[in-house]
């Protein structure tokens, strides 16, 4: 199996582990080199394709799986994290998360896919979906679904701390938006090519070069707590706009430079989307009604199902932004509930 390797030097080099039938194509795989062995920034998707991508990318930079000392977990997503459990097989490598998506981890172990199923025809309903969506979600499971028994890490990322990577001076900075764990990794040593500034940022989906990271709402069948996942990113991205490293290394597309520039762009983005929002809402809408109304990739219909659940939470993440803002409210009675701006 070919694979894609860069190597970004000072002992930094990526891998590029494909993620099935997926339009991102790619998740970059960090190898970092410490005085303990390479060390992994995420895994990749869990797909026999992916892993034999990832240990033919880990032959060509000269190690082998069987060498990983460790790997550290910017999120819990399958494409991030799903190669992490065959990685510690292997290798007896460590894994390290956040606690707050280790947690999400440790309940998804133990739920399964039919409460999660129950738990999604609840809140799809709530939202005003129409039945010939709620459909299948009713309908009974015979096979589990990808990503629902993920490796549970035994090494906890601590924000504001360094990392325990010998010879690396690699410090965690939570960015929590996408998931309420992510984490972006901030390598505090000289630039090998001496760019303006001397440090690295590998972030995650937190800051990409060309596209803006799905903010949902963070699902959990168990906790009702009403959370802020698009504030939560947007001061997150601020903060690492202030860090302003001289080049990042995301998880996805390429590495690139500017990230102040990048961040503006991004908090530009959203605020334009913001006020785009409050015009649809004259009218009062449900997260389903406004999701439909949204400007995505594609028209509406276009949208496969899985695809349409994902655009629904990020609706209601926006929507919790603007009423928390003061910009739009819940209409009282409503039922399924809508919301209009104010």
């Amino acid at each position: 199996m070919a694979a894609h390797v860069h190597d970004h030097g000072g002992g930094v080099r990526s891998v590029e582990v494909p993620i099935p039938d997926n339009p991102l194509g790619h998740t970059l795989v960090y190898v970092v080199d410490t005085d303990n062995g390479p060390v992994l920034i995420d895994t990749g998707w869990d797909d026999p394709t992916s892993w034999d991508t990832l240990t033919a990318g880990l032959t060509a930079c000269g190690t082998s799986v069987a060498e990983i000392h460790g790997v550290v977990i910017t999120h819990h997503h399958p494409d991030h994290h799903g190669l992490s459990g065959a990685v510690r097989d292997a290798s007896g490598a460590w894994i390290a998360m956040h606690a707050a998506d280790t947690a999400i981890v440790r309940r998804t172990r133990g739920t399964g896919p039919d409460r999660w199923f129950s738990y999604m025809t609840a809140k799809l309903t709530a939202a005003g979906a129409p039945e010939e969506h709620l459909a299948p979600l009713r309908t009974p499971r015979r096979r589990p679904l990808p990503g629902f028994s993920p490796a549970l890490p035994d090494r906890e990322i601590v924000p504001g701390e360094l990392l325990d990577l010998p010879g690396r001076r690699v410090r965690a900075i939570w960015t929590p938006g996408h998931t309420p764990g992510h984490v972006c990794l901030h390598l505090e040593e000289t630039h090998p090519a001496q760019l303006p500034g001397h440090d690295r940022l590998f972030s995650g989906d937190h800051l990409l070069p060309g596209i803006s990271p799905h903010i949902g709402l963070y699902e959990d069948p168990d906790d009702d707590t009403v959370t802020d996942p698009l504030g939560d990113y947007l001061d997150s991205l601020e903060r690492v706009g202030r860090l302003a490293p001289a080049e990042v290394l995301p998880a996805h597309q390429y590495a690139f430079t500017d990230a102040a520039a990048r961040v503006r762009k991004l908090l530009a983005h959203h605020e334009s989307r913001l006020t785009g929002l409050l015009t649809l809402l004259a009218e009062p809408l449900t997260a389903w009604q406004l999701a439909e109304r949204m400007k995505w990739n594609r028209p509406w219909a276009d949208i496969p199902f899985g695809s349409r659940n994902i655009a629904v939470s990020e609706a209601e993440a926006h929507l919790r932004r603007l009423v928390k803002l003061g910009r739009a409210e819940a209409v009282t009675g409503s039922d399924p509930v809508t919301y209009v701006a104010v």
